[in-house]
């Protein structure tokens, strides 16, 4: 997760750069050979583009996408956080710590951050809303949204 004081200058992208960004999406295991393939440009001009983008923090890392049903997360929720002003900063931290919570975002509107949890069961997303994120300092309020099917869209 990048936050806004970590961002380093980037150099402009090029149609070049954001189709070697759609191919590292698609597949982050995919060689620098076959991306240079797919973009109709030389490896080495393919690894010299792909090094840049990671050196300027385009490119933050290769992961990949877990089925959670499948790897025993079978229940999961968007809940939303109220949180007391000024409490973001050592509230982000905690939030990071809890394994459950597969994504984090500090948004406008009714509420301050929304966050992706994953548990094993509704039980275990109860336990992660009750007795983890309502019993945080600076948290005000939360609001739970099961999510009934999850649809990837990469």
């Amino acid at each position: 997760m990048t936050s806004q004081d970590d961002r380093r200058p980037v150099t402009p992208l090029d149609e070049v750069d954001h189709r070697i960004l759609d191919q590292l999406r698609r597949d982050g295991r995919m060689s620098v050979t076959q991306v240079a393939e797919n973009v109709h440009i030389s490896r080495a001009h393919a690894y010299t583009r792909i090094t840049r983008l990671t050196d300027e923090g385009v490119l933050t890392k290769f992961t990949a996408l877990v089925d959670p049903v499948r790897s025993g997360r079978k229940s999961s929720a968007y809940v939303t956080l109220k949180v007391r002003q000024h409490s973001w900063r050592e509230l982000r931290e905690e939030l990071r710590s809890i394994p459950e919570v597969e994504h984090i975002a500090l948004v406008g509107g009714d509420f301050d951050v929304i966050l992706l949890v994953r548990g094993v069961d509704n039980s275990d997303l109860r336990r992660i809303v009750f007795d983890q994120l309502q019993s945080m300092p600076g948290v005000l309020d939360t609001q739970t949204f099961l999510i009934f099917e999850d649809l990837d869209t990469r």
